[in-house]
């Protein structure tokens, strides 16, 4: 597959970057600075410099792949921030220009609190601990959430647990349109195994996936 990966400096976008590869597919790696990418990702992907947030500048990077994933996300929770929803908004609508419709965003499962979790989860610690500590985020990530559903693309949202560095075991655990059963945390490079998968399921269209390991 032709995958284009937003956020490939990032924790779990480089590990996608990394699957992508290892897996034979071809990855083009949107990047504000490819300095920041590893020597070995460089040198094996399609690594574009570019502003995200501009849709015309990114367009030829999504414009005949199979599906854009990001994996875009603030760094400084503790601040407002927009960046999950403007870039979003500037990959929409590149993607529309250039034609591409499968797009899969990455969210997280502590937005909501729902089906599947366990009632201290769902009643306890999502509204009352992860809600407030984490709100500038999650309110960044449901305004990015929404205009993925009204993008009028394949979207399919992936909504991870907290997230580690450790090594994975390449397994996970997903669940459509509801939360996975005591999914506390997931490694980044089990996350970036669900997103391929996700990505090259066109059942997954529509709908809300959560993962956890």
């Amino acid at each position: 597959m032709r995958f284009t990966v937003f956020g490939a400096t990032g924790g779990t976008g480089v590990q996608v970057v990394r699957r992508a590869l290892d897996a034979g597919h071809e990855v083009t790696a949107v990047v504000r600075d490819p300095a920041g990418l590893p020597g070995e990702v460089r040198a094996c992907a399609d690594v574009v410099q570019a502003d995200v947030m501009d849709p015309g500048a990114i367009e030829e990077a999504v414009k005949g792949r199979d599906a854009v994933i990001t994996a875009i996300g603030t760094r400084d929770g503790r601040r407002p921030t927009s960046v999950c929803a403007d870039s979003t908004r500037g990959i929409v609508e590149a993607m529309r220009a250039g034609g591409t419709e499968r797009f899969v965003l990455t969210s997280a499962s502590g937005l909501h609190a729902g089906p599947g979790d366990d009632p201290l989860t769902r009643f306890l610690v999502k509204p009352l601990v992860l809600g407030p500590l984490l709100k500038h985020v999650f309110n960044d990530m449901r305004a990015a959430e929404a205009l993925t559903r009204d993008s009028g693309l394949a979207w399919t949202i992936v909504r991870p647990p907290r997230l580690t560095d450790g090594p994975g075991n390449g397994r996970y655990r997903k669940a459509a349109d509801r939360n996975v059963l005591g999914g506390l945390s997931m490694a980044r490079s089990d996350l970036a195994t669900a997103l391929l998968d996700i990505a090259g399921e066109p059942s997954t269209a529509g709908h809300v996936i959560s993962v956890a390991g």
